[in-house]
């Protein structure tokens, strides 16, 4: 019979006090050890920031990648809808003769710009034999290009208005009437006018440079001269705005993108507060962009831009709230843009070290299936939109499904605040409109083309950085409307200019501002 232990109390409160002390130290240990995780992954958050923030700063704003990526469609080459079966035990495959580019040639100088020839003789003491001193004889040339630049040359247009008056009294006196121009009694001409613009509008030099420029050829007027000049010309093409804008409403798919924009003067804010500059373009038909200056991004001020949109249309845009409202109120299908969901897995995975960048990364598995994506609408860029849709149903929406599966499967082993948990919470919010366009052969996969054409204004931007008046802010959005519009349907924005200045005072009725907007603009006068 074992021997029977006895303790008396205050041992055995000892003891219980001891476990009672191990307890709480447990729970302590506990705690320290939840802090110490929560600490190391605020640390973590703070790292992966300031990695961010740095290359933001200095990195390249470039988000390619590896050339290959753009052969992922490959495996796909049998879904196409005219394509053949695939041939998996094919023993050899032949190709086809085909021309190679020499490398290093030089593109030819434009045969259609003038020539200036100048000949290159030996001296006629030279012109003779070494061999046996006969006279050596002409038997061609050699013909080398180089392309020469003429400074811009100004001049001043005199204008002469004849004066008349009777000779047998003092009444009948007439004077022939000034010509109409789009600024009365301005400084500068219709061409001028459109020169200044194009440089600004098109190649973002600030009007303080143009200034400068001109001083250098004799022509001393002020950039506020040319400022304003600049608004009183963006202003007048309104009616031919409003035109376009009409014309974009009623398109079947319509992009729209948002950018800042500062105004210094404006009722009731101060200059360091942001405004918008919103751009919206045509997805189908004739290329439209129109570009709108609002003093805010607010859900009121975007509803005032599709105002008159027809029922049903499509719209593509990234994941801001405001395009939701406005795709319900309107009854609009609402796209989502693949390349801003693969946007946040590129920035995920430039955070993590190259050394440590491999196949298997989560943000490098989702971008090259993005890149699959990407590839099958390249390879559909000339078809039409029967065929480019049997390739989206039977290709796309495959690919879209592995994302699908991936996306719910780490969602929740991410930490949301991290810029990959950010990159699967956008592209988990915005999935029904990624893959809706899976459903139209004609709608875009994507927003680049609009961003395409609000780029040329961000650069320009950082030239000019701010409008001074609201007068400015919409005159230089429709300015840059027409000169982006031009682009887009391959018309030169100065000719157009120029032809559009020179007619727009003589519109009268809307018919006469119908004729004028870019795409009606004769051949020949481009």
């Amino acid at each position: 019979m074992p021997a029977q232990i006895t303790i008396s109390a205050d041992e055995l409160n000892a003891l219980l006090a001891m476990r009672e002390a191990y307890a709480t130290l447990e729970r302590e240990h506990e705690e320290t050890r939840s802090m110490l995780r929560l600490v190391s992954a605020e640390r973590d958050l703070a790292e992966e920031r300031l990695r961010a923030y740095r290359r933001e700063l200095f990195g390249a704003r470039s988000e390619a990648r590896d050339p290959e990526q753009f052969g992922l469609f490959n495996e796909a080459e049998a879904l196409g809808a005219n394509a053949a079966p695939a041939q998996e035990d094919t023993p050899e495959t032949k190709v086809g003769a085909h021309t190679r580019k020499k490398r290093g040639h030089r593109k030819p100088l434009d045969p259609g710009l003038p020539r200036v020839i100048r000949r290159h003789e030996l001296p006629e003491a030279e012109r003779f034999c070494s061999n046996d001193g006969h006279a050596l004889v002409e038997f061609g040339v050699e013909i080398s290009e180089q392309l020469d630049v003429i400074p811009e040359q100004l001049r001043v247009i005199q204008h002469q208005r004849v004066k008349y008056a009777c000779p047998c009294c003092d009444l009948g006196i007439k004077v022939t009437p000034a010509p109409s121009r789009i600024i009365p009694r301005g400084l500068l001409t219709e061409s001028a006018l459109a020169w200044i613009a194009a440089g600004k509008f098109q190649f973002g030099m600030p009007l303080y440079r143009q200034a400068g420029l001109l001083r250098r050829f004799g022509g001393d007027i002020s950039s506020n001269t040319i400022a304003a000049s600049m608004v009183k010309a963006g202003l007048a093409t309104q009616p031919v705005i409003n035109l376009m804008r009409d014309a974009l409403l009623e398109s079947a798919v319509i992009l729209a993108d948002e950018t800042t924009f500062q105004v210094l003067k404006e009722k009731g804010r101060k200059p360091q507060t942001k405004s918008y500059l919103w751009c919206q373009m045509t997805g189908t038909g004739i290329p439209i962009c129109c570009y709108t200056y609002t003093p805010g991004r607010g859900a009121k001020l975007a509803d005032r831009l599709f105002a008159g949109v027809q029922e049903g249309a499509a719209l593509m845009t990234d994941g801001y709230e405001a395009y939701n409202g406005i795709a319900e109120r309107y009854k609009l299908v609402h796209l989502g843009c693949l390349v801003h969901a693969r946007r946040y897995f590129v920035k995920a995975e430039e955070n993590v070290p190259k050394a440590a960048r491999t196949p298997d990364l989560l943000a490098t598995r989702f971008i090259k299936l993005f890149g699959k994506l990407f590839a099958a609408e390249a390879r559909t860029k000339t078809w039409n939109a029967d065929r480019r849709h049997r390739l989206r149903q039977r290709y796309s929406a495959r690919v879209l499904q592995v994302i699908k599966d991936l996306m719910i499967e780490q969602s929740t082993g991410v930490l949301p605040q991290s810029l990959l948990g950010r990159a699967l919470t956008y592209l988990r919010e915005q999935w029904p409109k990624l893959v809706r366009y899976l459903e139209n052969g004609d709608w875009p996969a994507s927003n680049n083309f609009c961003e395409n054409s609000i780029r040329p204004f961000v650069v320009a931007r950082k030239g000019f950085l701010f409008a001074d008046t609201v007068a400015g802010a919409h005159a230089s959005a429709n300015l840059f409307s027409l000169v982006e519009t031009c682009k887009a349907n391959g018309i030169d924005p100065y000719r157009y200019l120029t032809w559009l200045f020179e007619r727009l005072p003589l519109a009268k009725t809307a018919d006469d501002y119908e004729a004028l907007v870019p795409w009606r603009m004769p051949p020949s006068q481009n």
